[in-house]
């Protein structure tokens, strides 16, 4: 453990050259353990992908390093800062976008940028001006007038983005961001991460599209029953597989499960 000041940093000499360090994350809800001991380094500047099957703890996972979930135990750092000592300076630097995401509905999208920009304490014409680059950038601007509930899946999606980058964090966490949005918005989404990306700042996210990793992230961590099966390089992970063979391979499932097992689907007998 990195030992941390009174200020909840972690002391000098003992951070670790990475964005986010969890250490021995626990969450219990009742007699169920949805993560069991995970401890993750996420490099600065990655592009980092969690992926596991549904109930691998992941959500929970981001929750803890968000400061949404407080953890049982263990211990989480965002740029130096102690999540849970020091929430403040950690929430300052990060941006997210949760699963099951809420907005405030009855307000446009430059309404709810404005608003967020006077809670981050932003300079009015600073955060004014960043949310016309980023409605532009987001194919946003034209929707200007629209409210929020009348916005499709991929609208929300995007104006959370807005939100979450409105403040220009050092690391970004995105839950399923690309769940339920048509292509075209999807790559929109992904070039901003990219340009995000390289300028030396933090994405992570979490996806069951492990093509998407794949082609995304040039790092990735895989969870299974609460705890983490492997992290590190997407390449070393892969291992001369797709990442979705070593997925499955790490995860006890056999791509073949299920064959054989209906003989009578797709029958045309009745």
């Amino acid at each position: 453990m990195f030992p941390a000041n009174d200020a909840g940093r972690a002391e000098p000499g003992m951070v670790p050259a990475d964005a986010v360090y969890a250490e021995n994350l626990w969450k219990r809800f009742g007699p169920t353990t949805a993560v069991a001991g995970v401890t993750l380094r996420i490099p600065a500047g990655s592009f980092f992908g969690l992926v596991g099957p549904n109930g691998a703890g992941k959500t929970t996972a981001l929750s803890m390093m968000t400061g949404l979930l407080r953890p049982d135990a263990g211990t989480v750092w965002i740029s130096g800062a102690d999540v849970w000592r020091d929430p403040v300076a950690a929430k300052a630097s990060i941006g997210v976008l949760p699963e099951g995401l809420r907005l405030f509905d009855r307000l446009t999208g430059p309404e709810l940028l404005s608003y967020l920009g006077r809670l981050r304490r932003l300079d009015r014409e600073v955060a004014e001006s960043r949310a016309a680059e980023l409605l532009a950038v987001l194919d946003l601007a034209g929707a200007g007038r629209t409210l929020i509930i009348d916005y499709s899946t991929g609208m929300r999606k995007k104006i959370a983005l807005a939100a979450a980058l409105l403040h220009n964090p050092r690391v970004l966490f995105l839950d399923e961001p690309f769940e339920g949005v048509d292509p075209v918005s999807a790559q929109m989404i992904r070039s901003v991460l990219d340009a995000f990306t390289g300028t030396g700042s933090t994405v992570i996210f979490s996806s069951h599209v492990l093509e998407l990793v794949e082609s995304t992230c040039d790092h990735v961590a895989v969870m299974n029953r609460g705890q983490v099966l492997a992290s590190g390089r997407t390449e070393q992970i892969r291992g001369g597989r797709t990442l979705q063979q070593a997925f499955l391979a790490m995860v006890g499932a056999r791509p073949e499960d299920g064959s054989g097992r209906l003989p009578w689907l797709g029958s045309s007998s009745g």
